[in-house]
């Protein structure tokens, strides 16, 4: 059974993405938050409706709130956008 988007279950994505998969927070970033010029990210939270970044630009580091395209029903709902997002991302950068 899927958890509901609680903080902890926001704490423990961001973890796992901030971890392992840095280069997909980056292409967020630049697909869906408009930062072409984004060198690195970080996800601060994650809830279901969209998701906060930390973007890194040159020397500065500004907030980015990206929009779901819909209303996440759990954690596996969450898991299986944010892959359909890379993927999109993907296409986008290309």
């Amino acid at each position: 059974m899927a958890d509901p988007i609680t903080s902890t279950i926001s704490d423990r994505i961001c973890k796992h993405m901030n971890e392992d998969h840095g280069d997909a927070i980056v292409l967020y970033a630049k697909a869906f938050g408009n930062i072409p010029n984004a060198q690195a990210a970080q996800m601060l939270s994650i809830d279901p409706q969209g998701m906060n970044l930390s973007v890194q630009i040159e020397e500065e580091t500004v907030p980015v709130r990206i929009e779901f395209a819909h209303e996440l029903k759990d954690s596996e709902d969450a898991h299986h956008t944010l892959i359909d997002m890379v993927k999109q991302a993907r296409t986008l950068s290309h």
